[in-house]
């Protein structure tokens, strides 16, 4: 346990590990208070596109939690990084929330619907079978299909949704085309938590409850991995994976009891 506390830095998933639905997890209060105490850098990462930072600032405030939106990082952030850098001042059709649309603009990615350089999918409730035939005619005519992060469902308050790996299937169908998607378990989105954190790899743990997502990518990183047994996986699934996590914990509270 001590190896882990004395890292530099923490990245940690969300959802399943710090809070579910509109609720803490217990011993996250005391986790935070604890890395902010002892001057540990770090960064909560979320494969969900649909909030800004500051939005998931406000969420945890409105739970008790005081966190900053610098300490924030999304796959609609990841996924506008990448495209910057894969093609400066390119243009999208985007299928997704208002925070997608955001963090494409931030990095001057404009919305075009006539001849973008790529269709950007992400999770949304304003889905649409218009907006579907719109993006397969797009990619058909040779814009790059990119998927915010691969998951096909996702938790909500209402039980399991589909989420942006189903949304983007119709299209993938389609037009026999794969998107490529940058959220976890893609290491990109990793190595942009460790340049946001300005931290090499070996002095940061990262924190996940998905043995999928969250800890494949933190091997496929090479950081230490730790699984928190808050969320998705339980203890006897971890069998059912060729790789393993570092560290197993019950929650992020114990490592600071």
């Amino acid at each position: 346990m001590d190896a882990i506390k004395n890292k530099i830095g923490f990245i940690c998933d969300m959802d399943g590990v710090i809070y579910h639905g509109n609720k803490v997890l217990d011993g996250v209060v005391e986790f935070v208070n604890w890395m902010i105490e002892n001057n540990k850098k770090f960064v909560f990462l979320t494969n969900s596109p649909e909030r800004t930072p500051h939005e998931l600032s406000m969420k945890l405030q409105r739970m008790g939690l005081n966190v900053s939106a610098r300490h924030f990082y999304t796959s609609a952030m990841a996924t506008a990084e990448f495209l910057s850098s894969q093609k400066p001042g390119c243009t999208a059709y985007v299928i997704g929330e208002a925070a997608l649309s955001k963090a494409l603009y931030d990095v001057g990615i404009y919305m075009n619907d006539v001849n973008p350089d790529y269709v950007v999918v992400g999770e949304t409730r304003t889905y649409s079978f218009e907006k579907i035939e719109k993006a397969i005619e797009l990619v058909n005519k040779g814009a790059r299909l990119i998927g915010t992060n691969p998951d096909i469902t996702g938790p909500t308050e209402r039980g399991v949704m589909p989420a942006t790996g189903a949304l983007i299937a119709p299209i993938e169908i389609a037009t026999n085309k794969k998107a490529y998607f940058v959220g976890k378990p893609n290491p990109v989105m990793l190595c942009h938590g460790l340049r946001k954190l300005g931290c090499h790899s070996e002095e940061i743990a990262f924190i996940g409850d998905r043995m999928d997502t969250d800890i494949i990518a933190g091997i496929e990183s090479n950081v230490d991995t730790v699984l928190v047994l808050s969320g998705v996986t339980a203890r006897e699934d971890i069998d059912n994976y060729p790789y393993r996590p570092k560290y197993i914990l019950d929650g992020v509270g114990d490592l600071v009891k």
